[in-house]
């Protein structure tokens, strides 16, 4: 697993968090969260492919991409409804884990992956598109 980096390719024009081409699973403890990447891993994504977010990334970092959202410029998405599951789900103590998977069958196998585990969120970030996993 690589260290989570929040950089502009990871955020909307307007800042929001929207990290396109990957999938976001969000699991209840730590060690689940170690466990669902154990077995992306063993489904052939690679380490640099998998972040892990603790709740403080997610209540801090990623979280504070929302300042702003009520700017009179219009949303094309629901990206920052997105947002504030997560941030709901960290306070909950919820951990994250970013999967780069561009493509949908690296999408599928992700979600293969980890489809015994309890995961509470799934989303997959297309260009334009979030879609419910």
């Amino acid at each position: 697993m690589k260290p989570f980096q929040l950089d502009t390719h990871k955020v909307t024009l307007r800042g929001v968090f929207y990290p396109t081409g990957h999938v976001l699973l969000m699991l209840p403890t730590r060690q689940l969260t170690e466990q669902a990447a154990r077995a992306v891993g063993e489904a052939g994504l690679g380490d640099d492919d998998i972040s892990l977010l603790t709740p403080e990334t997610i209540l801090g970092p990623i979280g504070d991409t929302l300042d702003g959202v009520d700017s009179p410029f219009p949303s094309a998405g629901s990206e920052a409804e997105m947002v504030r599951q997560m941030v709901k789900l960290a306070h909950q103590g919820h951990w994250g884990l970013l999967v780069h998977a561009p493509r949908t069958p690296d999408a599928d196998r992700v979600m293969r992956a980890v489809r015994d585990l309890p995961v509470a969120m799934a989303e997959r970030y297309r260009h334009l598109v979030i879609e419910d996993l």
